[in-house]
């Protein structure tokens, strides 16, 4: 069994890093897309790759499924997601033992949304409340774990304020979180203030920039709501002038992507994360254009 190397060794070889988020789909037959587009993006070698847990949980046996495909079959470094919702903490105590047996050290330590349905997050009976107790609970179970956590350039939309927000941020870095991933944005200035404002709290760990290309206007409305990201007008314009046009909507995407990448990259930023939505194209799309 392969032993997965820690994401903080490879922080520390002083590169940026690359990195693809897949999510389980709900289907056998999504499987098999995935597993294609996993397999068409190994020639672009990215550091490691996550795999989400969906809303309230209810992806996990897929997670487990689509972790193990892509760590034992594809070979690749795999960090899965793992929440709090709908898990007393033996249940995790029993999770954190079987993820770290079967030979994965990273992990995204997440509070998790609320289930399907459900207007706020209620801990389970016998769970956990915060990401920052998942955090501790998982170090103190294996403390070889590097754990991820969830950073909001924009502010989280439940948090009352950004410094609110900052304050949960530091409780996770201080229960243990090995890095940062952001939650996507499109004005990197955005990411910038972000890093800033953590620093100025201490917060010293990498800050790996989430990034989402445009590739359909209707969907990244929708995941812009939720998250609380905004659209920068400029973008928004050059969107909005494609008559909701695939392939032009999918162009104007990338080439935001790429200018925001290579400007991160430039400014110092310790790599990047991919949100690709389980489809190959656009991320082989901005490795090309990275490599020119």
């Amino acid at each position: 069994m392969k032993i997965d190397r820690s994401i903080a060794d490879l922080f520390a070889e002083n590169r940026p890093l690359r990195s693809l988020e897949f999510f389980p789909p709900k289907e056998d037959a999504g499987v098999e897309t995935l597993r294609h587009a996993a397999t068409v993006l190994k020639r672009i070698a990215p550091d490691f790759v996550s795999v989400t847990y969906g809303a309230g949980g209810s992806t996990r046996e897929r997670t487990a499924q689509v972790s193990a495909l892509l760590k034992n079959e594809l070979k690749y470094t795999v960090m899965p997601h793992l929440t709090c919702v709908g898990h007393p903490r033996e249940e995790l105590y029993a999770l954190a033992d079987q993820i770290h047996a079967e030979g994965y050290r990273n992990i995204m330590a997440l509070r998790g949304d609320p289930p399907k349905g459900a207007t706020a997050f209620e801990p389970t009976a016998g769970g956990l409340r915060y990401a920052c107790e998942m955090v501790a609970l998982l170090k103190a179970r294996h403390p070889d774990f590097c754990l991820g956590v969830g950073g909001y350039p924009e502010k989280h939309p439940e948090a009352p304020s950004m410094e609110a927000d900052l304050d949960a941020l530091k409780a996770k870095v201080d229960a243990g979180a090995g890095f940062i991933t952001t939650q996507l944005f499109f004005d990197n200035d955005a990411y910038y203030r972000f890093v800033e404002r953590c620093h100025a709290r201490g917060i010293n760990l990498p800050i790996i920039p989430g990034i989402m290309p445009v590739l359909s206007v209707k969907q990244i409305q929708r995941f812009t709501a939720m998250c609380g990201a905004h659209l920068p007008p400029t973008l928004l314009k050059r969107l909005e002038a494609t008559d909701d046009q695939a392939d032009v909507v999918e162009m104007i995407g990338l080439d935001w992507a790429l200018d925001q990448i290579r400007d991160l990259l430039a400014h110092g930023a310790p790599g990047y994360h991919l949100y690709i939505l389980n489809r190959a194209r656009s991320a082989l799309a901005l490795a090309a254009g990275l490599a020119a």
